[in-house]
């Protein structure tokens, strides 16, 4: 098969399994639209864990296992925030503008109100992802930051 015909073989593949997936995708929103957070557990349910209750963890739990962390691990996490923190303020761009005639020019400079970030695992624990994701957004001023990971267990 020459490549034109290997090409076309792809794209009608993937028109095929992307109508199907989207269709299923677009089922999910809207049942997460109309049932929020009952629909979410019913869903983390079907495709993840068939037990699970609860989509969060409380501030209090997370306080209750972080304080079992070994304390140089922490100091080391605390150094990496700190130095990320540093980079991404370097980084940080002002609002600014210019008049020129009647016409004024420029850019203005907000955060997002929330951002989602999401950290893979499961079995295995990547807080550079948390930091590499979440330090930025609180540099740049963002003020609810959505921390999702997936159910323990689940590849």
């Amino acid at each position: 098969m020459d490549f034109l015909e290997f090409l076309d073989t792809l794209q009608r593949r993937a028109t095929v399994a992307g109508g199907t997936i989207e269709r299923e995708v677009q089922e999910i929103l809207l049942k997460v639209k109309e049932q929020g957070d009952r629909a979410v557990l019913a869903y983390t349910r079907k495709f993840d864990d068939k037990k699970a209750e609860i989509l969060s963890v409380s501030p209090a739990e997370i306080n209750k296992i972080a304080a079992k962390a070994k304390p140089e691990i922490v100091k080391a996490l605390e150094n990496a925030a700190r130095r990320i923190r540093k980079f991404h303020e370097m980084q940080a761009e002002s609002s600014w503008s210019f008049s020129e005639d009647d016409t004024v020019l420029g850019q203005i400079i907000r955060p997002l109100k929330r951002v989602g970030v999401y950290v893979p695992g499961g079995k295995a624990a990547y807080p550079s992802t948390v930091l590499m994701n979440v330090v930025p957004a609180q540099v740049a001023g963002v003020r609810e930051i959505a921390l999702c990971v997936p159910v323990p267990g689940v590849r």
